[in-house]
């Protein structure tokens, strides 16, 4: 028989790929953190010798969820400034604190919280965008969890950088001494088009080009960002962006509330990543955005949950859930976004957005075992004619009890495995006392 570390068994494997496809009473063997076979429980227990063998009754596996945007640390400010319009959000009370109290030690303890969240939530791989990306980084190595972190840019200083100069210099020497593997890569990560020059832009895009790294970027979020763009650049921000040579295949573009349907056009045409966030945009009443075109057109979409202090969680399964309704009311169109679609923008189409496809986003032989289990044996996930369907619109995070991470399981019957929770827990209020400290006029 042949050798390999672990089997799991489960009612139902949703593989992703080929779309629609469903194996009931299955099995995934697992050897050196990599699936070798998808098979029938019968056939898996007559070709494998398993050192581990893992029985989930009433479970569905799914490929690892895709977090393709967020701000890890900010779980931090969860809940800290809420019903505000976006800027008065950043302006009055996020930038203020971020300048306040953000530091290594922050970043550490908001990172950390914002793994634990996500793995009970079923999500092993994410997108960050935040300060200190090195401790994040650290984080995300002690954890298990996967992830492509952001060097940040922006054109003021903050508490990761005090001037452009030092931004480069930073992250390039970061991104030199960590280089990226399968597990923890970079990406390049200009917050918005509002707060970053041309000048710094056009080093950003060279640099896109010349390390082949991914441009992840908050873009045509509301309409006061277009409106200002229009005034200081008499340009809308994607043809600013294409103007200074980053509209291409390695944009990752976040929220696209505000599109017109030649900008629709124009970023699939170029083969840009579009990543939704439909909790963050109604939640800062940004707008809805126009997934339903966007799909039309065959742009690769993903999903995000953005920070928590927008959102105010990180459970990519609401977000899932949100985003098919949101899109069938919007458009008055049941057959938008169906369960299937969304499901995989919220694992394949991640991990096309973050070009690691060939890597993980679908259960296949030999991608990474990066698998979550799903119990829909709970009365109110009863009965099931449709797996798929029941993950989408009636299961959540509560029912995520087991997830792996390039064949590591991080999460086990609903418990952590790689964070001290109670430790963490101790650290978390400690912040809670200082971010909840009023701030100075």
């Amino acid at each position: 028989m042949e050798p390999v570390d672990t089997l799991i068994y489960a009612r139902w494997i949703i593989p992703v790929v080929p779309p629609g496809r469903l194996l009931h009473d299955g099995a995934i063997a697992i050897r050196a953190g990599r699936i070798v076979a998808l098979e029938s429980r019968d056939t898996a227990q007559a070709r494998f010798q398993a050192r581990e063998k893992v029985e989930l009754p009433g479970r569905a596996l799914i490929p690892g969820l895709v977090n393709a945007h967020t701000h890890a640390a900010m779980t931090l400010l969860r809940g800290i400034a809420d019903d505000l319009p976006l800027m008065e959000w950043l302006n009055e009370h996020i930038w203020p604190r971020e300048l306040r109290w953000v530091d290594g030690g922050f970043v550490r303890v908001g990172a950390t919280l914002a793994v634990a969240e996500m793995l009970r939530s079923g999500t092993t791989c994410f997108a960050d965008m935040y300060f200190f990306p090195d401790v994040v980084r650290q984080v995300a190595e002690e954890t298990g969890i996967r992830a492509r972190l952001g060097l940040i840019f922006v054109d003021f200083p903050t508490p990761w950088a005090r001037s452009p100069e030092e931004y480069f210099e930073k992250n390039l020497d970061l991104y030199r001494q960590h280089p990226g593997d399968d597990r923890l890569g970079w990406m390049l990560a200009p917050r918005a088009p509002y707060s970053v020059s041309d000048e710094m832009f056009s080093r950003i895009a060279g640099l896109s080009n010349s390390l082949d790294l991914r441009v992840h970027i908050h873009l045509h979020e509301t309409r006061h960002e277009i409106e200002e763009s229009l005034d200081r650049f008499q340009r809308r921000p994607l043809s600013r962006l294409e103007r200074l040579g980053l509209v291409n295949e390695r944009l990752m573009a976040v929220h696209m509330v505000h599109l017109n349907e030649d900008e629709i056009d124009k970023v699939a045409a170029k083969g840009c990543s579009v990543v939704h966030c439909p909790e963050s945009n109604l939640k800062l009443a940004s707008g809805f955005a126009p997934v339903a075109s966007m799909d039309k057109r065959g742009l690769s979409l993903a999903l995000g949950t953005d920070g928590a202090a927008s959102n105010n969680d990180l459970d990519l399964l609401g977000e899932m859930r949100t985003a098919a309704l949101l899109a069938k009311g919007v458009t008055h169109d049941p057959e938008v976004l169906p369960a299937q679609r969304v499901l995989s923008m919220a694992t394949l189409g991640g991990a096309q957005a973050l070009g690691m496809e060939d890597q993980i986003g679908s259960l296949e032989v030999g991608k990474a075992a990066d698998i979550t289990a799903i119990d829909l044996s709970a009365p109110e996930n009863q009965p099931v004619y449709d797996p798929v369907s029941q993950i989408v619109y009636a299961a959540g995070r509560e029912h995520v009890t087991e997830v792996w991470v390039g064949g590591r399981r991080l999460l086990e019957e609903g418990q952590l495995t790689g964070v001290d929770w109670p430790a963490l827990a101790e650290e978390v209020a400690g912040w809670q006392q200082h971010l909840a400290q009023p701030l100075e006029k």
